[in-house]
């Protein structure tokens, strides 16, 4: 099948780019800056050339949109949500206008979607969705207005021939360079990997392999439409994570940090603890009732095997 994927150059798409050309199938990836084969120029907004790529594809996977590692100023809170939603809205557009429209597309959305909280899993049948829990901190609920924004944008594409999903997708962990596993290992290896505000909030996450076999998954199962968690049924506390983490390198010991010192070491990293502190305790309701079988469903055994693609330098 030939696979059109906007922003398909950061970490989540390379994945995905890696599996979708090792099981052979033609993958054209749109990007502001194309460097490589089977790039195609867009500045993920207005309609262009690049649209060519979608009419007659089998599949539009859209990842497009500004990363969230990043301060969370109400500039790049905007930038994070014109981004997202801009280019959802392009690929709308374009498949509307395609002669031979695309039979799926596949949107990435998040898991921050759903409410903080810590007394039960959010699937999609039953999950809260976020922007009214007391006491957190405001722009917590713009994270949230920007996936809901994300979502609607797709919601209201006018594309009557193309089935459409929305990826409520978890943390991809992969050895690739850069990701969050990298991130997360070297803060492990640094000592630096204990409990962060006490480590009860919840990771949600999802091995590479798994992200890559779900969305393969997806695209065969004319079936499902609407929104679907990409997660692992495991989420754990995060103090529980990183000792898993810590566990799989080999480093005994994990340095606790309050949530001050998390506030200071988000500043100086350019970050945001929004992404530490947030309690994502997802589930993939609809992927194991459609009978999905994750590879990797438990994270010491997913923490291992990444650690061991790692120091192989084997990333496929």
């Amino acid at each position: 099948m030939k696979f059109v994927m906007p922003g398909g150059t950061g970490q989540v798409g390379t994945v995905l780019r890696r599996a979708l050309s090792a099981a052979g199938h033609e993958v054209v990836v749109l990007s502001r800056r194309p460097a490589r084969a089977g790039e195609v120029y867009w500045d993920g907004t207005n309609p262009g050339p690049w649209a060519e790529e979608i009419d007659g594809s089998d599949v539009v996977v859209n990842l497009a949109g500004r990363s969230v590692n990043c301060r969370y100023t109400p500039e790049n809170l905007r930038l994070m949500m014109d981004s997202r939603v801009d280019s959802t809205r392009a690929v709308g557009e374009a498949i509307a206008s395609a002669a031979k429209p695309p039979r799926v597309w596949l949107q990435m959305s998040t898991a921050t979607v759903y409410a903080h909280r810590f007394d039960a899993p959010n699937d999609e049948a039953t999950g809260l969705i976020g922007g009214s829990e007391p006491g957190v901190p405001d722009y917590w609920s713009y994270s949230v207005d920007i996936a809901r924004a994300w979502e609607r944008a797709q919601e209201e594409a006018a594309t009557p021939h193309t089935r459409k999903v929305a990826l409520r997708a978890a943390m991809v962990m992969s050895p690739d360079r850069g990701g969050v596993f990298d991130v997360l290992l070297r803060m492990a290896r640094l000592g630096l990997g204990g409990p962060v505000a006490g480590g009860g909030q919840y990771v949600s996450w999802i091995h590479d392999r798994d992200f890559a076999r779900a969305v393969e998954f997806l695209v065969a199962r004319d079936d499902i439409a609407g929104p679907v968690n990409l997660a692992a049924p495991g989420p754990l506390p995060q103090r529980a994570f990183m000792r898993d983490l810590r566990a799989a390198w080999g480093v005994p010991v994990g340095l606790p940090a309050t949530r001050w010192m998390a506030e200071a070491g988000a500043f100086v990293l350019r970050s945001d603890t929004e992404l530490l502190l947030k309690s994502r305790r997802v589930v993939p309701g609809r992927l194991l009732e459609a009978g999905f079988a994750f590879d990797r469903p438990d994270w010491p055994a997913a923490a291992d095997d990444l650690v061991r693609r790692l120091r192989g330098r084997d990333v496929r």
